[in-house]
């Protein structure tokens, strides 16, 4: 859903002749990512356009506060990890995950973009992009940043909508993703179809009750397990309750993000020569 921005700041929407132009300058590139994967009854499976329209507006107000930034092509499918059950879900494995990064970082340096920024949308992309960014610092001493959103987003809820509220709404299939969607893209979310909040289930292997995804709890102590996420999460929803999700709470959400995302994107200009 790449969109013609103005400024244009999508590298897809640039043409062969504008690319050249821009590029010669080494400008900031944010490479999104996210996955494809349930949601919840609600949401839009695909969390990779929520990472790319925050990628967008990022990249316009930097570029327009002095800091020429783009956006890559976002990918689309994350590392596999919890979500395989799901009809229609498409992951690749952890290991092809880091190979993509690789060669996608690889054919931007080939050519002197060297100042890449991972924004990502999924846990189960952490992994592989670390390994990517560890091998990149050791080999060449490049840095690769990565600013995971929903866990920065997961930080910043308790003081926008309070610690109490924060703790009822939080948790896959709920928010931040939720609240986010229903600001960025409301004609994607179905709110006829937005579940109660419920706990998580608790019928787990070994007779021990699912504390999240790959743990379980043996007297106290936490325990990981093999699972799969529909054995613990409702519909995609984990303990967080959906209905109380908003507009609002995304609004501000989105706007935070793409305050931070502009502002590193300045700072990392800064610090790494074009």
């Amino acid at each position: 859903m790449a969109a013609l921005t103005k400024p244009k700041v999508h590298m897809g929407t640039l043409t062969g002749g504008e690319g050249r132009e821009a590029f010669a300058r080494n400008p900031i590139i944010l490479l999104p990512m996210g996955s494809h994967e349930d949601q919840g009854p609600h949401a839009p499976m695909g969390d990779y356009l929520l990472a790319e329209k925050v990628a967008e507006l990022a990249a316009i107000r930097a570029t327009e506060a002095g800091t020429p930034t783009f956006v890559a092509p976002v990918l689309p499918f994350g590392g596999a990890d919890w979500f395989g059950p799901m009809i229609g879900g498409i992951a690749i494995s952890q290991a092809t995950l880091a190979s993509v990064i690789t060669d996608m970082v690889a054919s931007l340096h080939r050519n002197g973009l060297t100042r890449i920024v991972v924004i990502n949308g999924h846990g189960g992309n952490v992994g592989p992009i670390a390994e990517v960014a560890r091998t990149l610092w050791q080999e060449k001493k490049v840095v690769l940043p990565s600013l995971y959103l929903w866990r920065i987003s997961y930080g910043l809820l308790p003081g926008l909508i309070g610690a109490e509220k924060a703790k009822a709404v939080s948790g896959h299939g709920a928010d931040p993703l939720t609240s986010i969607g229903m600001h960025l893209f409301p004609e994607l979310i179905r709110e006829d179809l937005i579940p109660e909040g419920k706990s998580l289930k608790k019928d787990s292997i070994l007779g021990l009750p699912y504390t999240g995804l790959g743990t379980a709890s043996f007297n106290g102590a936490e325990i990981g397990l093999p699972m799969e996420y529909d054995d613990t999460y409702h519909d995609g929803v984990a303990q967080g309750d959906p209905k109380l999700c908003s507009a609002e709470t995304g609004q501000v959400l989105v706007e935070k993000l793409t305050d931070i995302v502009a502002r590193f994107a300045a700072h990392f200009a800064s610090k790494v020569p074009a």
